[in-house]
């Protein structure tokens, strides 16, 4: 697997207890949740990732 990037990422206190709250709702890391966010957006948008770097479950099959 390739090595990860590293990203420091400054939020809102608010808006990080609301990913803390929504990535323990689904059984995941912080870190975790805000992959999982952002390749969603990057797929809404047209911008899928090709390979992912790894497993990430993908909730849209419950819909």
């Amino acid at each position: 697997m390739a090595e990860r990037k590293k990203l420091l990422l400054r939020l809102d206190p608010a808006v990080y207890d609301a990913i803390a709250r929504w990535a323990a709702d689904d059984l995941r890391s912080v870190n975790a949740q805000i992959e999982y966010a952002l390749r969603n957006a990057l797929k809404s948008v047209g911008r899928p990732v090709d390979r992912p770097t790894a497993v990430i479950e993908d909730d849209e099959s419950e819909d």
